[in-house]
């Protein structure tokens, strides 16, 4: 069965979007981590909002490996309205996300991968879609802001790997 795969950067206060210049610049480790992460992944699961702030910036920018990648995966946008798709690879989907992933993760393939797309990322933690963690806590605490984290039930997760960037972000690898 085809795991799923969270990747989220956020602060050790656990504020994963908040405008402003928090996240460490870890340079070359914060590439290395993201290409791990997405080397295993040929689907990437996006919320509605996700979509339409990406779409008007990935199709055209040359931050490797993130826009190659993001820009020749798959991505299903679980979704409510009906949105206009023009990013290629884009599936619009209407089934509820629980048992959408349920099935694709029942598929042939990789890793299927949730960037950003905080509401769609508790909507599958609380059904436990999620199979695994990897977190990026940059060393800020930013005090307001969205959580990813947040109001979710006990969960037990099992720390697989770590890794400390040269400016003291966290490469935090988490496994059900």
């Amino acid at each position: 069965m085809r795991k799923v795969v969270l990747y989220h950067l956020m602060s050790l206060d656990g504020i994963a979007y908040e405008e402003g210049d928090w996240l460490a610049d870890d340079g070359p480790q914060l590439i290395a981590y993201l290409n791990r992460v997405i080397a295993t992944q040929d689907d990437v699961l996006l919320g509605r909002g996700t979509y339409d702030y990406w779409a008007g910036h990935w199709p055209t920018s040359d931050f490797q490996p993130f826009a190659g990648f993001i820009n020749g995966t798959r991505k299903h946008v679980l979704t409510s309205g009906t949105p206009a798709l023009s990013w290629a690879g884009s599936t619009f989907v209407a089934t509820p996300a629980p048992e959408y992933v349920t099935a694709l993760k029942q598929e042939a393939g990789g890793d299927i991968g949730i960037h950003g797309s905080i509401d769609l990322t508790r909507s599958l933690m609380r059904a436990g879609l999620v199979d695994e963690l990897r977190l990026v806590v940059a060393p800020a605490v930013v005090g307001r802001g969205r959580r990813v984290f947040d109001g979710e039930e006990v969960r037990s997760w099992q720390l697989t790997e770590v890794e400390r960037g040269k400016n003291g972000t966290l490469f935090l690898d988490y496994s059900r």
